[in-house]
């Protein structure tokens, strides 16, 4: 007992807490023992799956996050009186299918896609809906790339250019607050990933001009509340305004990479392109509030097979790349094809992923309870979360606390039973949980 004793207080001073705080010694309150662990993987983190993966029911419990791309083609039917018409169904079922496995989605809505027939059965088709297709204004340029057939929306037309602003206002409307919806991403060009290649660049034709990515960016910021971010690409100034422009850099978005961890993705292992975009799109604090994710690298057919070694891949283990990046989530979904792509390593690389809590201090006089909590964690939570006492939460939100950060808490309830402490958010699936460790004993 005296060793535990030892080793909780060490937990607590280097964590910033003072154990003679008033806010706990206060006269009428007592220490709560508390014996929690986390157990299981956090909501809205980890490592991530396609929704058509043929093994996503085995590894349904070592995963909480499932990917979709999105076709605005499928939901939008047309436009009357100057209103956008929708049927949303097509959505729905896909949002429905992922949370009866208990799991939330991160989706990406995209326009071009090389080689892909998922909109119509022809090659490269892009998913601008059909209304604006059938315009006589609007004209599409193709290339036929080296991953397939490449149609490119025109960003010369006025229509397609309000209709991308009207789309998301009425997604954001519809979906801001949806438990269902974890993460949105976004862009521009191939796969929206904010670029293109096998055909030349032409900005205000076959990709937004730098004032109309501007202007929808700013936009998005007013009326999506989803946490959303953009490709670690958007640092490329060919491509984009963002990093030049600080109305822009100041937009409170996160940032995901889609060739993670290949083998000259670091600065130190050679071109570092990936780890140079980090650092300007970045700044080194993006991460503190907009969420950070992104793909595994398929630069070659094992790196998603591999990343998942203990020992490591090109010099980096996952525990260490996610740490160094506060990595949120990540796909990974043909790392089941390799030796190290287990249930159990995927749901161990899932707790070294996103945010973790801990409670420090919980002491009670019977109407309240307070609480000293810190993230013990690689990154915060990017969703309100609040601490409760059977239906009583507080008003403080675990939303952006940093790692090794505390905050005081308070909840306008007292706790009698150690197992009515939980935490609750409007954010997450009523069957998922987000845990909490705690070693507490008088």
């Amino acid at each position: 007992m005296k060793k535990l004793f030892f080793l909780c207080l060490v937990s607590t001073l280097l964590c910033g807490c003072n154990p003679e705080d008033p806010f706990f010694t206060e006269k009428g309150f007592n220490t709560v023992e508390l014996n929690s662990e986390i157990t299981s993987v956090q909501p809205m983190t980890g490592l991530v799956m396609w929704t058509t993966h043929p093994l996503r029911l085995k590894y349904a419990p070592s995963i909480s996050l499932e990917f979709q791309y999105c076709l605005p083609c499928r939901v939008v039917t047309g436009k009357v009186d100057g209103k956008l018409q929708y049927d949303w169904s097509y959505f729905e079922n896909i949002l429905n299918d992922i949370q009866s496995r208990n799991h939330q989605v991160v989706i990406r809505f995209r326009y071009e896609y090389p080689g892909n027939t998922m909109v119509d059965g022809v090659a490269g088709s892009t998913a601008v809906p059909q209304y604006i297709k059938d315009l006589e204004d609007y004209n599409e340029t193709f290339k036929k790339n080296e991953d397939g057939p490449t149609y490119y929306a025109d960003w010369t037309n006025a229509e397609l250019q309000w209709f991308t602003k009207q789309f998301y206002t009425d997604f954001a409307a519809r979906y801001n607050n949806d438990p269902r919806i974890a993460f949105l991403e976004l862009g521009f060009g191939h796969w929206s990933e904010y670029h293109i290649y096998g055909t030349p660049l032409k900005l205000g034709i076959n990709f937004p001009s730098k004032a109309y990515q501007k202007e929808f960016l700013t936009h998005v910021s007013q009326v999506v509340t989803i946490p959303w971010s953009i490709s670690i690409d958007a640092a490329d100034t060919g491509y984009t305004p963002i990093v030049g422009d600080e109305d822009l850099m100041a937009l409170n978005f996160g940032v995901f990479d889609d060739s993670f961890m290949h083998n000259h993705h670091e600065i130190k292992q050679g071109d570092g392109y990936n780890e140079r975009c980090w650092r300007e799109i970045g700044r080194d604090t993006r991460w503190q509030t907009g969420v950070c994710g992104g793909e595994i690298s398929y630069y070659t057919s094992n790196d998603q097979r591999n990343f998942l070694n203990p020992e490591g891949m090109y010099g980096w283990t996952w525990e260490a790349a996610a740490a160094k990046y506060h990595i949120t989530f990540m796909i990974a979904n043909d790392a089941t094809g390799g030796i190290h792509g287990t249930v159990d390593r995927f749901k161990e690389a899932a707790l070294a992923s996103g945010y973790q809590f801990r409670v420090l201090q919980c002491v009670t006089n019977g109407q309240e309870t307070r609480l000293s909590v810190t993230n013990q964690g690689i990154a915060p939570i990017y969703r309100d979360a609040y601490f409760a006492v059977r239906d009583n939460h507080s008003t403080t939100s675990l939303k952006g606390l940093l790692p090794q950060d505390t905050i005081n808490i308070t909840i306008p309830a007292g706790l009698v039973e150690p197992s009515d402490l939980h935490i609750t958010s409007p954010h997450i699936l009523s069957t998922q949980k987000i845990e909490f460790a705690a070693q507490l004993f008088e």
